[in-house]
C-alpha cells in the first residue's frame, strides 16, 4: 500500500499546488476524510502520512507566495497556539531525555497540528473563500456519510480491510470483537477510513454546524444546506457510538440557540445553577453524574469518570512534566472490561496532561478561550447575517469537539482536521472589519488584539 499511499500524496500535493488556495485546503481536508491516516510511506524510520505529505506542500506553497503573505497578519490566537503546541512538543522531548523516537513522534504531531493550523490561516483569505471552503467540503463529507450508513446496515466495511495494512496494531481488538466488526443493536459501527468508530462519529458531529451555516446562502444552496446537514447527521449516528452520540446532541442543542441568543447568559447561568445542585443533591463529583447521563452505550462511560479521579489521585506525578512518554498505569487500578494492561487515555485534556504537565493543558485551555472570545467579537462587529451565523456555527464546533473530548482524544487525521478547523476560526476574525459609527460612517475595528496581533 506505500505505493498507493504516494500516488494519493502525490495528487493531493499537485491539486495543493495548482487550485485557488480555499480549494487548495479542502483538497487536503478531503484526502483526511477519505484516506485512512494509518497507511504510511516509510522513509527509514520515518512513517509519512499522504496528508502530512500534502499539508508540508500546501503550507510551502503558501509561505512561498507572495500575496498569502503580505494578507496574513499574526493574531493572539496564533500565539496561543503556537505556545501550546512548543509547550507540548517540548516539555514531551525533555522528559523522554531528546530520544530520537521522542523527536520523531513530536515532529508528527507538528505537522498534523501547527502545519495544519497555519495551511487554513493563510488560505482562508476573506469571506468569499471561507464559504467555498466550506461548500466543497460539505460536498466531500456527504458521500462519505452514505458510505457509513452502508457500512452501519449491511456491514461492508471496505476501509477497514485496509488495517492489515498498518505497521503497528494490525488487529486491534477491544472486547466483543474487532473494533472494526463491532455490532451495536444489530447495526455494524461504522469506522470508515479512521481508526475507530468514535473518531469517524465525531468528524461529522464536529462538520454539522458548518454545513448547516450554508442555509443562509442565497438560491440552491439553501436546499443544500438542509439535505447536507440531515445527511452528516446520519453519519454521525452511524458509528452507534454513544461519544458521538452525546457530541451531536451538545452540537444540536448549541444550533437552536442560534435563535435565542438573548437568552444566553441565562442559559448558561441556569446551568452552573443545576450543575452545582446536582453535585450537592447526588453528593458525588459533577462528572460522574454527568457521564452517567452522557452514556448512550453500554457502560463505558463510567470508565471515562474513573479516568479523571485516577488524574486527580496522581496529580502530584504528572503535573510538572507528565510522564515522559510512559503509561501513567492506571489501567489496573480501574477493574471493568475496558481496561487491560494500558491505561486507555480517551480524553484529550488529560492526555495533554500526562503528556506534558499542567502547564499544556492551560495552554490548550487558553487556545480555546481565545477562539471563542475572537468569534463573540467578530460576530459582534459585523453586520452581515451569513457572517454572524457561521461564527455561531464555527462556536459550536468548538463546543461539540469539548464534547467529543470528555470521551476521546483526537488522534491521525482527526486532529489534523480540528487544527484546519481552529485555523479556519483564526483567520475568520479579519472579516468582521467594519462597523457603523453615529455618523453613519465606516469604522475600521480589525486591528483588535482579538483577529490581529497585539
Amino acid at each position: 500500500m506505500q505505493g498507493v499511499t504516494l500516488l494519493i500524496a502525490i495528487v493531493g500535493s499537485i491539486l495543493a499546488l495548482v487550485l485557488p488556495p480555499a480549494y487548495a485546503l479542502a483538497a487536503y481536508v478531503a484526502t483526511l476524510l477519505w484516506y485512512p491516516d494509518y497507511l504510511r510511506v516509510s522513509i527509514g524510520t520515518i512513517e509519512m502520512s499522504a496528508g502530512r505529505i500534502i499539508v508540508t506542500v500546501l503550507l510551502l506553497r503558501c509561505l512561498l507566495n507572495d500575496e498569502l503573505r503580505r494578507k496574513f497578519v499574526w493574531s493572539a490566537l496564533d500565539t496561543w497556539v503556537s505556545l501550546t503546541i512548543a509547550v507540548i512538543v517540548g516539555v514531551y522531548c525533555v522528559a523522554c531525555g531528546f530520544s530520537y523516537a521522542a523527536i520523531e513522534n513530536r515532529g508528527g504531531l507538528i505537522t498534523d497540528t501547527w502545519f495544519a493550523y497555519l495551511a487554513a490561516r493563510f488560505t482562508i483569505t476573506d469571506k468569499d473563500a471561507l464559504i467555498r471552503f466550506i461548500k466543497t467540503t460539505g460536498l466531500v463529507l456527504a458521500p462519505l456519510a452514505i458510505h457509513g450508513i452502508v457500512e452501519a446496515t449491511t456491514g461492508w466495511q471496505p476501509f477497514y480491510q485496509l488495517a492489515q495494512f498498518r505497521r503497528w496494531r494490525p488487529a486491534e481488538v477491544e472486547a466483543g470483537g474487532t473494533i472494526g466488526t463491532q455490532a451495536r443493536w444489530g447495526l455494524t459501527r461504522a469506522i470508515g477510513p479512521f481508526s475507530h468508530p468514535i473518531l469517524f462519529g465525531n468528524c461529522f458531529a464536529m462538520f454539522l454546524p458548518i454545513n448547516w451555516a450554508l442555509r443562509r446562502q442565497r438560491g440552491y444552496w439553501r436546499t443544500w444546506a438542509y439535505a447536507l446537514s440531515a445527511m452528516v447527521v446520519l453519519g454521525a449516528i452511524s458509528s452507534m457510538s454513544s461519544g458521538p452520540w452525546g457530541a451531536l446532541t451538545v452540537v444540536i442543542l448549541c444550533l437552536v440557540l442560534e435563535k435565542y441568543k438573548r437568552w444566553l447568559k441565562a442559559i448558561l447561568m441556569g446551568l452552573v445553577v443545576l450543575c452545582i445542585l446536582a453535585e450537592i443533591g447526588s453528593n458525588r463529583p459533577l462528572y460522574h453524574v454527568m457521564f452517567s447521563y452522557l452514556n448512550f452505550g453500554k457502560g463505558d462511560w463510567y470508565q471515562r469518570a474513573r479516568l479523571i479521579d485516577a488524574a486527580i489521585d496522581n496529580f502530584g506525578q504528572w503535573w510538572l512534566a507528565g510522564y515522559g512518554g510512559r503509561d501513567p498505569g492506571w489501567g489496573s487500578r480501574e477493574g471493568g472490561y475496558f481496561w487491560g494492561n494500558f491505561t486507555d487515555m480517551n480524553n484529550e485534556f488529560l492526555l495533554v496532561g500526562v503528556q506534558a504537565g499542567i502547564l499544556a493543558v492551560i495552554g490548550l485551555c487558553g487556545v480555546l478561550v481565545v477562539a471563542f472570545r475572537g468569534l463573540s467579537y467578530a460576530a459582534g462587529q459585523t453586520k452581515d447575517v451569513q457572517l454572524e451565523s457561521i461564527y455561531w456555527s464555527l462556536g459550536c464546533s468548538l463546543v461539540g469537539v469539548i464534547a467529543a473530548w470528555q470521551g476521546v482524544n483526537f488522534f491521525g487525521q482527526m486532529n489534523a482536521l480540528f487544527y484546519c478547523l481552529l485555523g479556519t476560526i483564526g483567520a475568520s476574525f479579519a472579516f468582521a472589519k467594519c462597523a457603523n459609527d453615529d455618523n453613519g460612517r465606516l469604522l475600521r475595528t480589525g486591528n483588535s488584539g482579538v483577529g490581529y496581533g497585539v
